[in-house]
């Protein structure tokens, strides 16, 4: 690469990295999901002369972008509600793409000229898989039922593989000529779902044996970042599934890491990775926003009216399928999950169902195939509706993640379900074992040492005795007070010890080092303290 591309790529990174810290600063004052506003502030960038014209590569978001989020997603998800919600997430991450599929191949020759069965087919693939970012951050602000979260967070995590499987059968008979049969779509969906998650469990149990045998942060985090990376590129290199490849990989290495990610390395690890995600998922929004003048450039054949209605019809179109299916789908999920899982697991009530049907937010996947589509068809005519496959997906994506991002917060206000998530039992429960199990040792400990140390026993009895009186309900209770009042004095304490540090190294007493030690110590410190709740 020459010294020109290479300061002009510095260039274009450098302003959409101000993209995103600029906007997402915004997004946080406006108290609205960062995903809405950057693909808002991008699309407006878009028509500001001067701004470089930056292309989408689907190869950059497939194979650079792609396997990190997912990693990350897969490790943020709980195994246990995940295993428990699965007939209901496959309902909508195999079977709502598959109704999405047939349902636009059958519709979209209706209204969409040059449109057949097979194109539809394609764009019904091309925007199947959805992005539950917004949704998601949205319901759990608004304290809705976390077995919404779940069952979105789930969706988004596996859609991404039996969309991409569906894009994959479209090309080959839409471009290639082939004919797809029952037979040969099923053996191909067993060989992507068994071989991927066969290679991101394989690479999951390599990595954690490796992770067994070190303890250092930096080499650490550096092994977390490769690992999508290879486990993704393993996969697609013998053409399983990268994305469930990957979802495997990091749901079971999120169960390892309790045993071989060490207190420091934890730490670090959620710092570095909470940022890389952020940074990914920025630049990934702020791209789909600047990608207009590539998505219309190309079509000419169509007035900007005629666009704008085609885009409107099919994103309609897409909003109306979901809901459709969501009905009969969470009916007869329910069905299976009670009559053959034995699952005691209502049917929950239609409002909640309503909304799941409202979140099918679509994303980056969705416009990097549309964009990755080939130019020419099996006969070696140009693909000429490819153009306009581009722009409905970009209007899906604007239609869904806005408007629907925008209406969610009051739909949930309007259908009563905001704040119905209530008090988090489970974490007090645990809490209290927790204590309780340390308060149990501490009383056993304390025999086999006598009464030599009986006042350092008596203090650390006296602090886990009033970190267990906060979890209690009544809030006016001596002890849990009591408590309230020493974690606002420790914090104060800690603001007094920081300033003084500071302090000390502008006076020139002690070196830059020492004050970066001892700013960690502190900080770990307040860390504990704000994660107590008081």
């Amino acid at each position: 690469m020459q010294t020109g591309s290479i300061q002009a790529f510095e260039v274009v990174f450098l302003l959409l990295m101000l993209f995103v810290v600029a906007f997402g600063a915004l997004a946080k004052k406006l108290q609205t999901p960062y995903p809405i506003v950057l693909v808002i502030a991008g699309l407006l960038l878009s028509f500001v002369p001067g701004i470089p014209r930056i292309m989408l590569n689907p190869d950059v978001i497939f194979f650079l972008i792609l396997p990190p989020l997912l990693y990350s997603a897969a490790w943020l998800t709980s195994w246990r509600e995940f295993s428990y919600n699965l007939v209901s997430i496959a309902s909508l991450a195999f079977g709502l793409v598959l109704a999405t599929v047939l349902g636009v191949a059958r519709v979209a020759p209706w209204f969409l000229s040059g449109f057949d069965w097979r194109m539809g087919f394609v764009l019904g693939a091309v925007v199947a898989p959805t992005d539950a970012i917004a949704a998601t951050s949205i319901a759990k602000k608004m304290g809705m039922p976390k077995r919404i979260v779940d069952i979105l967070e789930g969706e988004s995590l596996v859609n991404d593989a039996s969309g991409l499987l569906a894009l994959e059968f479209g090309i080959a008979m839409l471009v290639r000529g082939e004919t797809a049969t029952i037979s040969s779509g099923l053996v191909r969906l067993v060989y992507l779902i068994t071989v991927g998650l066969g290679i991101g469990l394989v690479v999951g149990a390599v990595v954690n044996w490796v992770e067994r045998r070190i303890d250092h942060g930096p080499i650490e985090i550096a092994l977390s970042i490769l690992v999508p990376y290879a486990t993704y590129l393993a996969a697609d290199s013998i053409r399983a599934s990268g994305v469930l490849a990957v979802v495997a990989c990091g749901l079971y290495l999120s169960r390892k890491s309790s045993t071989f990610f060490s207190a420091s390395v934890r730490l670090q690890a959620w710092a570095v990775w909470d940022s890389l995600t952020f940074i990914l998922n920025g630049l990934v929004f702020v791209l789909i926003g600047l990608q207009l003048p590539y998505v219309t450039q190309g079509i000419c054949d169509h007035s900007l009216r005629e666009l704008l209605a085609y885009g409107a019809l099919f994103s309609a179109l897409l909003i109306v399928l979901r809901v459709f299916w969501i009905f009969p789908g969470a009916y007869f999920s329910n069905v299976i999950r009670r009559r053959l899982l034995h699952q005691k697991e209502k049917l929950p009530p239609a409002r909640q169902i309503f909304v799941v049907g409202w979140t099918g937010m679509r994303g980056v996947i969705s416009l990097a195939a549309a964009i990755a589509l080939p130019q020419t068809l099996a006969n070696g005519a140009p693909f000429g509706q490819r153009n306009l496959i581009i722009f409905l997906t970009f209007s899906v994506i604007l239609v869904t993640l806005v408007l629907q991002g925008l209406t969610l917060p009051p739909l949930v206000r309007a259908l009563g379900l905001a704040g119905t998530e209530g008090r988090n039992t489970e974490e007090e429960e645990a809490r209290r074992i927790i204590l309780e199990a340390a308060l149990s040792y501490l009383d056993k400990i304390r025999e086999e040492d006598g009464r030599d140390q009986g006042e350092t026993y008596d203090d650390l009895e006296h602090h886990y005795r009033h970190r267990l009186s906060t979890l209690k309900r009544d809030p006016s209770d001596e002890h849990s007070s009591h408590y309230g009042r020493f974690v606002k004095l420790s914090r104060d304490l800690l603001r007094v010890e920081r300033q003084t540090a500071v302090r000390l190294r502008n006076e020139g007493r002690i070196n830059d080092e020492l004050l970066r030690d001892l700013e960690r110590e502190l900080d770990l410190s307040e860390t504990r303290f704000l994660s107590s709740g008081g």
